[in-house]
């Protein structure tokens, strides 16, 4: 497995708990995300607490077409972590991660994004076939920046009027 990882971070002022749950509802990830348009939680129901173990699919859209991943929480700490592994056609595609750092006594929140290249050699192959995407890294980096902006954007936005 050839392994590379991107990470961007942004300063929101919002409280950790707050940024947590909006990064957590995965199926509203697609009003931040260039790339991901949302997800589809696999249990029955309302919005489920994020746990680890709890599965979702992720879909997303390239110029070139839309796919989807099968997600695998691994780690749900409310207000601190949050990450999972992401699989394409039950081969490992990434780990994406999310810390939450308290920032002026709790009032705001430093949100890292993080994304580990878990391809092998097949998904390598395959990947840049299925989303038009040849450089990964680059490619998520600018969309990771994008994400993190239109987050804080609209996360003080909506506290501000609440």
């Amino acid at each position: 497995m050839n392994e590379s990882q991107v990470s961007e971070s942004i300063e929101i002022a919002v409280p950790p708990s707050v940024v947590y749950a909006a990064v957590t509802n995965v199926a509203d990830m697609g009003r931040w995300s260039p790339e991901c348009t949302g997800a589809s939680v696999k249990e029955d129901g309302a919005r489920q607490e994020v746990r680890p173990g709890m599965k979702f699919t992720g879909h997303n859209r390239s110029p070139k077409r839309p796919w989807s991943t099968q997600c695998t929480v691994t780690a749900a700490e409310p207000g601190l972590k949050f990450t999972f592994l992401a699989r394409g056609v039950g081969l490992r595609v990434a780990l994406w991660s999310y810390r939450f750092e308290p920032l002026d006594d709790g009032r705001a929140t430093k949100v890292t994004e993080t994304w580990i290249d878990q391809r092998g050699w097949f998904m390598h192959v395959i990947g840049p076939k299925v989303s038009g995407i040849h450089d990964r890294a680059t490619h998520n980096r600018q969309t990771m920046q994008v994400t993190l902006r239109r987050l804080k954007e609209t996360l003080e936005k909506e506290h501000q009027s609440a």
